[in-house]
Formats: C-alpha cells, structure tokens, sequence
C-alpha cells in the first residue's frame, strides 16, 4: 500500500535492498524470505515477539535523491506481488518526470505531492457506502466551489489525483470534472496553478503517450493545449471526461441537453463511493450501448445484466454470452461477437418457468412466446431475482392482440396499416393506369390496391411471373427458398436468433417479397410501430393542410425524388411520399425535413406501406444515423471526418491526393446521406441499403473505402477534383447488379459516362465482398469512438463559422475591432450557456433554434444583461448600475420579447465606448427617456408604438419619412412570420435589406426631456463620477451644468407655453404633411405632449392610417417620442431598485424632489447650496392645470438635447470624462475570471425575477 512520505534516516538498517534506479529504491526486511543469517533471525524473532501493531511489512520502497541523506517511505507490501506493481508503476509513471527538475529539493516536494494525491484517491474509493454524495465528496464539491467560485447549480461529477504539465514541469493536483466545467487546482513549492475550461470549448480529447509525456490526456481548446497525467486510473478518467464532452456538443448541438440533465434518475442502491451523478452518468452510457447493440427505441432503460448460455437448438449447443433486461425486453448477446444474437420483446411472451436444475443445466429458466418459440437459458446465477423482476415488467407490459408476428406479413392480413389509407377522392383515381414510360399496360383494381398499404413496387411492377424471367428468376427463387429455410431452422419474426448465417444471406441480398419485412426486423422500427398503433394516422390528420417552411421545402422535392421511376411519375407515389415526409416533420420538428429525406423515403415506400416507411425513417433519422438531417447535417459530417480519418490510416498513398484535391468532402456527403441511392443505379444501391439495415454505418464506410481502393491508380493521376469527381460517377454508375428481377430503371448520374468507352460494369455483390474482405476491421465500437473525436471537431468548427457570421453581420461604423467582437461574442455565448446551465426559471434557457440565423441563436434576458452590463460598462455607477443596466436593455430590446441578440447588444457596448462626446451623450440621454426610463410611463406609450417595428437602436433611429413608408409594410412582416411554424426567412431578408438604408439620427430628432427625467439623468451622473479619481471635480461640474440648464427650462416654459395649446385643438386626424423634420428646428414642446397621456391614446389603438402618416403634430410629437427606441416592456423588466428611485422623485412636497436627489442619494455636498436655484419653481403643482396628481413635477418644464450639450462642453471636466478611451479587451479579460462568481445566483438577479 502506498505511504505517507515519512523520513528514515538510515535506510539500510535491518533491510535489503533488493532493486535500485536514482530516484527510488525496493527493500526487503532482513530475516523475510530466504537467508539472512544471524542478523536475518534476530530481526524475525524481533518483529514476532513486538506486538502487532509495531510489526512492519516485509517490503518497502523509499525515495531517495543522490545527494540527500534523507529517505522517504512512499510504499510498502506485505507481498512480493504487490510491492512489484507500486515498483512498476513509479518507473512507468514517475521516473521520466522526475530526471526534468533541475533542483533535488523539487524533486522530493514532487514526489511527496504525488503520493499524497494517490493515497486521498485510493481512500475515496475506500470510503464506506453512505448516503448519495458521501462526506468525502461533499467536501470535495464545497472545495472545487470555493476555489473556482462555481455556483452552487455547478455539480462535482467526479475529482481526480493527477499532475498537469506546465511547460515541461508537472505540477501535483486535483482535477475536478463538472458537468459543465475541467478545473485543475495546484499549490507546488509556493506556485498556484487554477485551471477552468468549459466542456462546450473543448476541441479536442485524446489519451495518448509519447516520449516526453508519459501517458497522459489531451485537452485541447482554441486557444491552448493541456496535458494531464499521472492518474491512478487513467482509462475512467477519460471515459468521463469524454461522456462530459460529449453532452455539451449535444447541448451545443441542439440544447436540448441541458433539460434533460437536470432530471437524472436517482440511483437505487449506491455503489462505491462516488457521486449520485457519476454513477447516473455510467448508467447513461450502459443504456445508449444496450439501445444501439439491439435496435431498441430511445425511451428503452436497462435494468440491469447477467452472464448466462443460451440453447441454440439449430446447432444444439449452450452458447455462453450475456442476458440483458430491461422495461420492454429481453435480450442476449453471445460473447464471440457473430455467434448469436437474440431479441425478445416482452410483449411476445407467454410464460417464463424455472425448469428443475441438473449438473448439465444449473438453474435453467425457459421463456415461451405467442409464436410458439421456447428459448431455454441456463448458468444463471441469481435465478429467482430474475424471474421476479421478469414477471414484475411482465405485468407492467401492455397486453395488446397485435395479431400476430411479422412473419405474417406477407398476406398483408396482419399488417396493422388500415389507418394510411387515402382521402376517398384518391382511391377513386387509383384504378387508372400508372403512365409507365416502360410500357406496363398493367390495370388495377380498387380492391387490390388501397393507397400505399404495400410497398409500391408491388403496385407497379409488371405482373410477369417469376418463371418467366430465366436464370434471374431462378436465382431470386433460390435466395426466397434460402430465406424459407431460415426462417424454419432460425424462427421468423422478432424473436429470430440473429447468427453469422443471418449476415451471410443479407450480404447474398434480400428478396424483393421479403425486403420491406426485413427491414423493418433488423432496423427495430418493427418493434415502435406495433406499440404504437394508430400514431401514424393520427399524425397524417394533424399534420394535413398545416403550413410550415418544412411543408414548402417537401413539396419542391416531391418531383424530384426518383422521378425514373415510374411509382413516382404519377399521384399515388408522389401523395404517399408527402404523407410520410409531412407526418415525420411534424412529428420531430428540430429535423423537419432536409433534402436527402426525399430519395431514402421514396426507395422505402417501394418496399413497405406507408406507415412502414414512416417507421423505418424514424429508425433512419433518430438512431441509425444520428444527427444526419438536421439544419446543418451534423451527423454526416462527422460520418465524413471518420471516413477521412479511416482512409489515412487504410489508404495512406491516397488519402494525401485526396486532400490535396478537396475531394472527400464533395463526395462523401451525398454518399452517406442517401445510402449511396443517389449515385449508384438502384437496383445496386438497395442491395447496401440491405446491409445498412443489418450492420449499420459500418457498411457504408466499408463500401466507400472499397470504391477509392478500386480506383486508386486513376485518382492518383487525376490533376483536379473534377476530374476526380468523374472518375468515380463514372466507376459508381456502372455498378451493377446482375441478379434483379426488376425492370433496369435509368440512372440520372448516367450522364457522365459519356465520352469515352464506359468503364467495365461492376458487381454489387463483388465490391461487397471486396469491401468485407479488406475492411472488416472496423468495429461498432470503435466507430462510436471516432464520432466522438470528430463530433469535437465539426460542432467547434460550426461554432467558429457561426462566429464569424455574426461578427460580419455587425455594421462596420460600431467601433469595435473584429478581435474585439468576436470576444464579446464569446461572452455573451457564454452569458447565454449559463443561463442553460444554472439558470433555472430563464426565458434565454427555454429554447435555442439552431434553425435559426445565427444573429437570433444566441440571446440573453434582463437579468444576464444586467450581470454583463455591470463587468463590461465604462459608466460604472456602483448601486445604480443596475437601474441603468435595465434602462439600456429596454432601450435594445427592440421587439419586446425580453431577449436581445449579439448585435443589439454591441449597439448598446458601442454607444457607451465610441463615438465622440456628442454621441456618448446622446446614448446616456436616450437611457433617460421612454421606453428606457420607467416603466409606468411607457404603458401608453407601447400602444402607441405597437404597429411600428423599426429597426431603432440605441445610437440610430429611423427618420420620419422611413418611417411613414414602412411602418404598414412592417405590420404585414410580422403577420407573416406569425402564421408560419418555423421562421419565415423573408422576414429576415427584408429587415436586412432596411438595416442596409441611412438610418443616423440627428441631434433634432431626439424629443425633449421633462423634468422628472432630467432629475434622473443628474442621479446616474453623479452616481457615474463616484468612483472616478477627478471625483470632486466632477461633482462641481455637474451641478454647475445641472444649475444652468433648470434656469434654461424656466425661461423656456414661458415662451413654449403659450404655443402649445393650439395643437392640441386643432382637428385631430386632419392637417397637411408637414415637411421632413431634418430640415428646420421643431418647435418647443412641453412635456404635455410628451408624456402620453391617455388623450393621445385614441388616434393609437383606434387608427392605424393617422399614425402610419404621422400628420398631426400632436401625433407627430408622441411617436417621435417613442421613436427613440423601441423596447420597454411593462414593469416585468424593471427593477424594485429602479422603481424606488423613479418614486424618491415623486413627493408630495413641492422641489423636495431635488432636495432628495442633491441631499440623500447624491454623494455631494456642493449641491444643497445650488437648490436655491430651483426657487423659482415653488409654486404648487394644483395651480397648474396640467400638473400630474399627486405630483411634484412641474410638466411644462423641458430642456432639449442641443441645451444639455452646449452646457456640458463649457465643462472641461464633464467633456474630459467622457473623451476618455475605455480599452473593452480588459474589461472582457476580467468579466472571464468572474464569470462563474456572477452566474451564482446574484442580488440583482432577484431583482429581476420579482420586478
């Protein structure tokens, strides 16, 4: 066992040494073993007589370094054997490391380090079963917390005992995995390494040992490598980190993985002393290898597993293997690969029996099934537990009279598919011929033909009988017969053992007659559609006449799915194939439909009926080819890297041609994603769709390698990759398949045959063989392997394109550089993540559409906002940052769904960054006005501007004439987008096309500001100057300007306030188009009209014409007023600390509103003394006829933005502070190190939820 470091001054007292190197060295107590002499028998009688608690163990090992005196106990064992393995585990481990350090000192602090890890991680396995986190790991988790500052939402998976490599010195540690996060944590010879990297940066994750490491894991992010090593247990380290990396792709992928984490199962008896979630993590894995092992549907949960044999009656032995059970079935699988398979579903069983045990058959259990099939196990170690978690699923199974097995199918009287049959006005037109270009005069009648309740092969191949055909048809009679005598010896059905002859007659190819039943067998999608009945039917109804973006893009690729076919050149086909399409997009829509669909489901509605085929393409788009028809074909390209990686490991001298061409990526993708149905001519292609359905992917990157193997020489010539492209359309078309007794269907791709001589036919069934001979290698597993390797890289390669995207959407005139946005993007994804991962209640976290253009993809809420806002602004104003935070999201967010993409988001970082004093200015006066000010104001005045959705932002607002002309072709936008299920693209288009047009704003456009707004602007500015270092001289400044402009918005009263009546008489709805605003200064205009107040709501809700052409001053007045930007929601976005700050403003008494803002909550004394100023203003707000109740706010009282501006530029203080360069980099270097902190549930993140 291994020691704490202790020292031993004379090492070679009573003790042999044994084996030596520098740094280590193995002894063994004198008097243990043989010899030893005198000395030998002193020291053995001395260790017998001293009690046990004194006696040492016969082998140690000690550290030692060349100069030292001192040794140090690391090991020892009562054992030769166990001794020799601490022994060679330090020379494999520790020995290359430790010739690196230069001083001997550092060596032994290294060492000591080590062992002190492994002995920690050695008791944490040790530690006795208690409850689902034990004490040990609790106290790990709060450790991992308070070093890295996660959250408490952030769960400890696991922790590990390693050493990190930091140049080329190790540093000791701890490695915490998370489920979102890898942490590292080192304190060594007085240096501290902490390391945090999230699984969704990861581009990378391989174990690998090379000389200078010795092995070690890789983890590579964009921006560096890291290599750990080390571990006591390398192997599980990995398997977890990869499971970790792995569920964030899939939440990068889709985001759907982050719900499902949040429930997973509780364990039902702990094991050792691990984590609840690492445990659930292990289960996770067994299952999805259970599920893909035996084609079972997702929802599938392994119960658990036992070694066992099995009776195979056709070769009448007891096969060892593996049972396997879970809530629906029972499964086995022999231990040499190919020997046998069994799936049996429980649905079929009839009676499970303990048979009496003999010394041939220890504990047998029999298992019968409705088709009259025993199956006998035996060796089973804990029968009786079995049998009753057996019966115990047995009765939980719904018992439905499905009407037999699959083996019936044939007479299509068991087939449950009487729910796909047609509209009625469809099966009137069926009795016509079919126009068959092949000259088929064959006629039907409605009775043998209800709509596509068969394959439509069936239905359109001529009548001629089998004899007719010749050697074909002889040759199809023998694989029928073939088949027959399968299915005798073998069972037929579900049940079937599933052996090596089973492989062996699909790669011979499968009948026409049985096809579609075999597919349906060995896809498992047998098994969804018979405990789903009636699903199919009921989707087709739901999903008829509904319109989608799925439905429009089906129905252009209707026509051109095998139109050389002639089931599909007419209506039957063609409404078949648009059901099916149609039911599947509806039923998955995060799929929908992507091209490809269309040819697969064309070829499997030839074979089986309509519900058939939907199944199949269930089994087809969720389990057999993960991720392949998504948006952005994510499985396929993965399937494409492997096939990379494959042909530089099989067919080295190609693979580097291949690359240099470009090739593999042009045609790999069409390959994988139609089975090879698009290229290859049908009749041969179907024969590796037979195989695809048995072996799965594995086929089809067999078959792929066959190809570029059978080409090589002419690949190698070729100078391009056109030329490339055409030697192999030219080698796949003329891939034949001699044995069909279907009528040749011509090929479209044929086209590039001609030219030369066409090159020589080849045999499908000789390039499979080829294929198996040469690649057989591959295996289920290791393929898993690859994807995940390859996953890392497609999804991050996705992401970085998604990036860039982004980045480009951005206008040029932001004022960020590329490096600084796409770091700002980084965050804000990153904001977007958190609220996945911790975020409990967050609107951001309910969804994440990949189908959506990559700007809407990442968005956050208030409450992020407020959190970035707060680490990111050059305009810190300690406790009310997050008032202002809140103004400049309602000011963003344009569309009023509480979320605001990246590019908004920058509009708002850019305002308060760049730009000249002017601009700086006009953002923060912006942040004081509806929408962004308070909430209660903005009531009215979101119903003012509900038909209007300009693209206003932050620093840019639409013109008055922009406006007029495309204030009602907006509305019609927004009607569209709404009809449609997923996102109307024209939409887009036309935002983008606006976005495109002069949108600046002048310093005229922006309306007035009244007084209880201009007391908020004070507040934020002196807020803003508290923790600047020229803080005094700023507050001079301020409340000199602050005096000056109240004085300019007395004296402007008096000259407004006459002229603002007469508008306000005037007709409403009438009155000429003024001219273009730009062009001459507005009128003053008092804060009546600027405030909506409810006599302006009428032209608002009631008419739409008024305000799309904005004719009447007053109504020109309230929409400039809103124009500003777009945004605020109702009080849900503001803040109680918000709120309470808009009330301080709010007191009975008249002016105690400044007397509140300059005495309490601004930190200045100079400004009591500037409250005189206000006297002016003391009359009592009852005398004025528009004074608000209960109000101290004078509303006829207005300053304008050119005011506050000329007042502020006659300050050198107030002009310096805001000409100041920010640098953003450091800003987004520090918010990184706090992100986790502020992820943590936070005050203000409170504040949001309750506002």
């Amino acid at each position: 066992m291994w020691l704490g470091p202790e020292e031993v001054l004379v090492a070679n007292a009573l003790w042999v040494t044994e084996r030596a190197n520098p740094f280590f060295v193995l002894q063994r107590r004198r008097g243990h073993g043989k010899g030893g002499g005198l000395t030998g028998l002193l020291v053995g009688t001395l260790d017998v007589v001293l009690d046990s608690s004194a006696r040492v163990a016969p082998y140690r090992i000690l550290h030692q370094t060349q100069d030292a005196q001192v040794y140090w106990t690391v090991a020892c064992g009562s054992s030769r054997k166990e001794i020799t393995k601490h022994w060679e585990w330090l020379e494999n481990n520790l020995l290359q490391t430790l010739s690196i350090f230069d001083s001997e000192e550092d060596i032994t602090t290294f060492v000591k380090g080590k062992i002190h890890g492994i002995i920690a991680e050695e008791n944490k396995n040790l530690q006795p079963q208690g409850d689902d986190d034990p004490g040990k790991f609790k106290e790990a988790e709060l450790k991992m917390r308070k070093q890295f500052g996660m959250p408490e939402g952030e769960k400890l998976v696991n922790y590990y005992s390693c050493s990190y490599w930091k140049g080329r010195v190790p540093r000791q540690g701890w490695l915490y995995l998370t489920v979102n996060h890898l942490c590292f944590y080192s304190f060594l010879l007085g240096k501290e390494v902490s390391l945090v990297v999230q699984w969704v940066d990861v581009t990378r994750l391989e174990k690998n040992a090379t000389l200078l490491f010795p092995e070690s894991i890789r983890v590579d992010t964009r921006d560096r490598a890291l290599f750990f090593s080390m571990f006591l247990s390398i192997g599980e380290t990995f398997k977890l980190m990869e499971q970790l990396a792995n569920l964030a792709m899939r939440q990068l992928l889709d985001s759907e993985g982050f719900l499902e984490d949040k429930a997973l199962p509780r364990p039902i008896r702990p094991h050792r002393n691990i984590s609840a979630l690492k445990r659930d993590l292990d289960a996770r894995a067994k299952n999805e290898c259970y599920r893909a092992t035996f084609r079972l549907p997702q929802d599938e949960r392994l119960d658990g597993h036992t070694g066992c044999t099995l009776w195979t009656p056709f070769n009448k032995l007891h096969i060892p293997g593996r049972m396997f059970i879970s809530n629906n079935y029972i499964c086995f699988a022999s231990k040499e690969e190919d020997v046998c398979h069994l799936i049996i579903p429980l649905r079929e069983v009839t009676i499970v029996e303990k048979a009496d045990s003999s010394s041939v058959l220890p504990s047998p259990l029999s298992i019968s099934t409705k088709s009259k099939m025993t199956f006998l196990f035996a060796n089973l170690k804990d029968r009786d537990f079995l049998v009753q978690r057996i019966s115990d699923f047995l009765q939980k199974t719904p018992s439905r009279q499905l009407g037999g097995t699959i083996g019936g199918r044939k007479s299509s009287v068991v087939d449950p598919a009487p729910e796909s049959l047609p509209a009625p006005q469809e099966v009137s037109e069926q009795p016509t011929s079919p126009s068959s270009p092949l000259g088929s005069q064959t006629s039907f009648n409605a009775q043998e033909v209800p709509t596509a309740s068969q394959g439509l092969l069936k239905v359109f191949q001529k009548n001629s009988p089998v004899e007719e055909l010749g050697a074909k048809g002889a040759k199809e009679k023998m694989k029928e017969e073939s088949w027959n005598i399968h299915f005798f010896e073998y069972g037929r059905g579900m049940c079937m053992y599933r052996t090596a002859r089973t492989r062996e007659l699909v790669l011979k190819g499968i009948p026409e007659s049985l096809r579609g039943e075999l597919w349906l067998l060995f896809s498992g999608a047998w098994n969804e559609m018979v405990t789903h009945p009636g699903y199919y039917s009921e989707l087709v109804e739901k999903s008829t006449g509904k319109y989608s973006l799925a439905t429009e893009e089906i129905e252009r690729d209707l026509h051109r799915s095998m139109p050389e076919h002639p089931a599909f050149q007419n209506e039957l086909g063609i409404a078949a194939l648009r059901r099916v399409l149609t039911a599947y997009a509806f039923r998955n829509p995060t799929i929908g439909y992507c091209q490809a669909m269309n040819i697969v489901t064309s070829v499997l509605l030839l074979y089986g009926s309509e519900e058939e085929a939907f199944w199949l393409l269930v089994a087809l788009c969720e389990r057999m080819l993960p991720d392949y028809y998504n948006t952005r074909v994510v499985g396929a390209l993965v399937d494409q890297g492997i096939f990379e990686e494959l042909t530089g490991g099989l067919l080295p001298r190609l693979s580097e041609k291949m690359q240099d061409l470009g090739v593999i990526s042009s045609i790999s993708l069409s390959w994988f994603l139609t089975l090879f149905l698009s290229v290859m001519p049908f009749e041969s292609a179907v024969v590796i769709v037979d195989c695809f359905f048995y072996e799965g992917i594995k086929v089809i990157l067999q078959v792929a390698l066959a190809v570029l193997d059978a080409n090589m020489e002419q690949l190698l010539g070729c100078s391009d990759e056109g030329e490339a492209m055409t030697v192999l359309g030219r080698y796949l078309d003329n891939v034949v398949n001699k044995q069909s007794i279907s009528p040749p269907i011509p090929h479209l791709h044929a086209l590039l045959t001609s030219g030369d001589e066409p090159p020589a036919q080849v045999d499908i069934f000789d390039l499979l063989k080829v294929s198996y001979e040469k690649f057989s290698s591959l295996r289920a597993d290791d393929i898993e392997q690859m994807r995940f390797k390859q996953r890392l890289k497609v999804i991050q390669s996705l992401e970085d394109t998604a990036k860039r995207s982004v980045v480009r959407a951005i206008p040029g005139d932001i004022g960020f550089s590329i490096e600084e946005l796409e770091d700002l993007y980084m965050v804000f994804k990153a904001k977007h993540l958190a609220s996945q991962y911790w975020g409990s209640s967050r609107t951001a976290a309910v969804h994440r559409d990949p189908s959506l253009p990559y700007l809407e993809q990442y968005r956050i809420d208030a409450s992020q906002f407020r959190e970035l806002f707060a680490s990111l602004t050059p305009w810190a104003c300690g406790s009310h940052t997050p008032v202002l935070a809140g103004r400049m999201f309602r000011l963003l967010d344009q569309n009023k769904d509480s979320l605001i993409n990246f590019k908004e988001f920058v509009t708002g970082m850019s305002g308060m960054y760049h730009g000249d004093l002017t601009e700086k200015l006009k953002t923060l006066y912006k942040l004081h006005l509806p929408p962004a000010l308070s909430p209660e104001e903005a009531e009215s005045a979101l119903e003012a501007t509900h038909y209007f959705t300009e693209d206003s932002s932050s620093e840019e607002t639409l013109s008055q004439e922009e406006q007029e002309s495309h204030g009602n072709e907006d509305i019609q936008d927004k009607r569209e987008e709404k009809g449609t299920s997923p996102p109307d693209y024209r939409h887009y288009l036309r935002m983008w096309a606006k976005e495109k047009e002069a949108q600046k704003d002048t310093i005229k456009d922006l309306p007035k500001m009244n007084q209880e707004q201009f007391i908020e602007l004070c507040k934020t500015l002196y807020n803003m100057f508290s923790e600047d270092p020229a803080e005094q001289d700023l507050y001079h400044a301020i409340a000199t300007v602050a005096s000056l402009l109240l004085r300019i918005g007395e004296v402007g009263k008096k000259f407004s306030a006459p002229a603002s009546r007469k508008p306000r008489e005037g007709p409403r709805g009438e009155g000429h188009a003024s001219a273009p605003e730009e062009d001459e200064e507005p009128p003053p205009v008092p804060q009546a009209q600027l405030d909506p107040t409810p006599e302006l709501q009428p032209p608002a809700a009631g008419d739409p014409q008024a305000k799309a052409g904005g004719d009447t001053h007053a109504g020109k007045v309230a929409q400039e007023s809103q124009l500003v930007a777009e945004g605020g929601r109702g009080e849900g976005q503001g803040s109680p600390s918000q709120l309470t700050s808009d009330d301080d403003t709010k007191d009975d008494l008249s002016m105690s509103s400044y007397s509140v803002v300059s005495a309490g909550s601004l930190p200045c004394e100079d400004l009591t003394e500037d409250t005189v100023l206000v006297g002016g203003e003391a009359h009592s707000p009852s005398s004025h006829p528009r004074a608000r109740l209960g109000g101290s706010v004078d509303v006829d009282w207005c300053i304008s933005f050119e005011q506050i501006l000329a007042s502020v530029l006659t300050e050198s203080a107030l002009v310096n502070f805001f000409e100041k360069k920010v640098d953003i980099g450091l800003k987004i270097k520090e918010q990184k190190t706090v992100e986790r902190q502020f992820s943590a549930s936070s005050d203000y993140e409170q504040d949001g939820g309750s506002g």
